[in-house]
């Protein structure tokens, strides 16, 4: 477990739930709470979970953001470093062994919005708020955001959230496709129970090689994904989960994944 109470890890039945447990702070993510967050995802990753879901305690905030505080008197070299924290967490979700969700049930600024940027779904309750807001504190996104938020949106969305520090809603963010669904704030814990219940159902091996595919279709050009695609495909050829999901497929009934 994380040194740290300010990030909980819990794991059951074959999923991880990770809690950033700054309530008071609107779970904004200091120093502490970024080296704890590093921490639980490496134990969870140990732990061979078929899913991680990345949530903040309390009704108000998912992530709030960055420590301000902190950053406020950085140098250059001590920014560096701690964008480096942050880029480093970003991108253990982004390249989890398994799929990752961001469960968001309040305010996601900044940084937060970030790390829910690099979780592969991200659902968020109706009273949501989220945006990238870095540009308001004279700097600019710095775990992520100018490159994931385009990724995922329309690049003239990006950009106005990003220059102008806009606040969007949950609505608008679905409708943006910066979030895949949007629950009422008491149907979040059921609905990510009901996503981790059917990912931890699927075959590991072949979930994670489609999160990598899918990762390297950002990552290179369309020809070498397509190869990389081909490879992992064949490659799943010959496991338990290949030859089980097929042979249930063909005698009509439910697959035996490991």
């Amino acid at each position: 477990m994380p040194d740290s109470d300010t990030i909980l890890l819990d794991v059951e039945d074959g999923v991880a739930t990770v809690t950033v447990n700054r309530p008071d702070a609107l779970n904004s993510l200091n120093v502490e709470a970024l080296e704890a967050l590093d921490e639980a995802l490496d134990e969870a990753a140990d732990a061979d979970v078929r899913a991680l879901v990345l949530t903040g305690a309390g009704d108000d905030a998912f992530v709030a953001g960055a420590d301000i505080s902190h950053m406020k008197d950085l140098s250059t070299p001590e920014a560096q470093a701690y964008a480096e924290l942050g880029h480093g967490i970003a991108r253990s979700l982004e390249t989890f062994p398994a799929p990752t969700i961001a469960a968001i049930n309040g305010y996601a600024f900044g940084g937060g919005c970030e790390l829910a940027l690099a979780c592969d779904l991200r659902i968020a309750v109706e009273d949501a708020v989220l945006g990238q807001t870095e540009i308001d504190l004279g700097i600019v996104p710095g775990w992520g955001g100018t490159q994931r938020l385009p990724r995922l949106v329309n690049d003239e969305v990006a950009r106005r959230l990003i220059f102008f520090g806009e606040r969007i809603d949950a609505t608008d963010a679905h409708e943006y496709g910066l979030v895949g669904e949007v629950v009422a704030h008491d149907q979040l814990d059921d609905r990510v129970d009901e996503l981790t219940s059917d990912l931890a159902a699927q075959p590991a091996f072949a979930m994670q090689a489609a999160k990598e595919a899918v990762n390297a279709a950002h990552e290179q050009p369309l020809d070498a994904g397509l190869t990389y695609e081909q490879r992992v495909f064949s490659g799943l050829f010959g496991t338990h989960d290949q030859r089980e999901g097929m042979e249930a497929f063909v005698e009509k009934r439910d697959p035996d994944f490991e």
